[in-house]
């Protein structure tokens, strides 16, 4: 505002008396802070004007009126639950984890005994992926119907696609133009469909008039098998090239999981008494994930470096020493195919 007020007591004559206290000062100093409100939000708009300032729905809208490219909106997690009892099971009934993450049956069977049937979360997002054996409450009583258990994991339950996720397609699309079933089009394809946090496109790896697509998920982890077949569906069902997917006729498609390379970590630390071995633990695990995450389809090695920073600022280490990866000291080598996966982190 003191800015704007100068400028405009420049602007006026010094004939006049531009004293604080006197009119001419007086209102040019109401105009300036009127005029700073505005120059605030003109400054704002300009930000917007690069894309990489942009977030939320103004993101959204900006993407999608120049690219067609919408956000993918969250998943539900999925899963396959054990029944035991007598009854039937409908379409829609409800089951829950202890902590109230709830599940519905996605569709109807009538179970003797033991019997197996397919749930879907009630809410979207990474909330429905539970641990196996946490799936065993059935909040309205069902008939005949005596125990549940989901004896694996439920899983593929991801977030909305991120602001850096969604801008980064955009970039691809401005930068690398998809046209004719080119390779950029095929990555296009591929990272439309929810869930899928990238992918590679290998031409001809199958012989002729084929493609071969390699996915990861959005947690940067090997696909689930039902998300490769949602991805196959969309660009070239059943791999027969007939053109009933996004393929063009006579170009067969394979679509496959990114092959997982456990990364097993050993080291001895020196930890804050602040901290519990748990909290260290779960620290120094969400930092290695987290560097994993980062370099999953972008470089072709591990860094046992890297490693080495990751648990130096987990919170609660004081220091260490010994670290072995995958049972030593050098860089793992990550192939075209594969994703570095968390394994084992043993800590002393």
């Amino acid at each position: 505002m003191d800015e704007i007020l100068k400028k405009l007591l420049d602007a006026i004559n010094d004939a006049y008396d531009k004293t604080e206290g006197y009119i001419v000062y007086d209102l040019l100093k109401a105009c300036a802070l009127v005029m700073a409100d505005y120059d605030i939000k003109l400054e704002k708009i300009q930000r917007l004007f690069d894309v990489d300032n942009m977030t939320g729905s103004t993101l959204e809208t900006y993407v999608y009126q120049r690219k067609g490219i919408e956000r993918n909106e969250a998943t539900y997690a999925v899963g396959t639950l054990t029944v035991t009892g007598s009854g039937t099971v409908n379409e829609g009934d409800l089951f829950e984890t202890a902590s109230g993450v709830q599940f519905k049956a996605i569709e109807t069977k009538t179970i003797d005994g033991t019997g197996s049937i397919s749930i879907q979360a009630v809410v979207a997002g990474s909330i429905g992926n539970v641990p196996a054996n946490h799936i065993t409450q059935i909040p309205v009583t069902l008939s005949g119907i005596t125990s549940v258990a989901n004896p694996q994991p439920t899983y593929d339950g991801f977030e909305a696609e991120s602001d850096d996720s969604l801008r980064d397609r955009y970039y691809i699309a401005v930068r690398t133009p998809a046209t004719s079933a080119n390779v950029y089009h095929y990555l296009q394809w591929t990272k439309e469909t929810a869930g899928v946090g990238d992918a590679k496109i290998f031409s001809l790896e199958q012989g002729d008039n084929t493609v071969e697509i390699v996915i990861i998920n959005a947690d940067k982890q090997p696909a689930s098998q039902t998300l490769v077949d949602t991805v196959q569906e969309y660009i070239d069902p059943n791999s027969e090239g007939l053109g009933n997917g996004q393929a063009a006729i006579g170009a067969f498609c394979y679509v496959l999981a990114a092959t997982g390379v456990p990364i097993n970590v050993s080291v001895n630390i020196v930890k804050d008494s602040n901290y519990t071995d748990e909290q260290v633990q779960t620290n120094i695990e969400y930092n290695i994930i987290e560097y994993l995450k980062n370099i999953a389809f972008k470089q072709s090695y591990v860094s046992y470096a890297a490693i080495s920073n990751a648990i130096f600022d987990a919170e609660g280490v004081q220091d260490f020493s010994t670290l072995s990866v995958n049972g030593g000291t050098s860089n793992i080598l990550i192939g075209d195919k594969e994703v570095a996966t968390l394994g084992d982190v043993v800590i002393a």
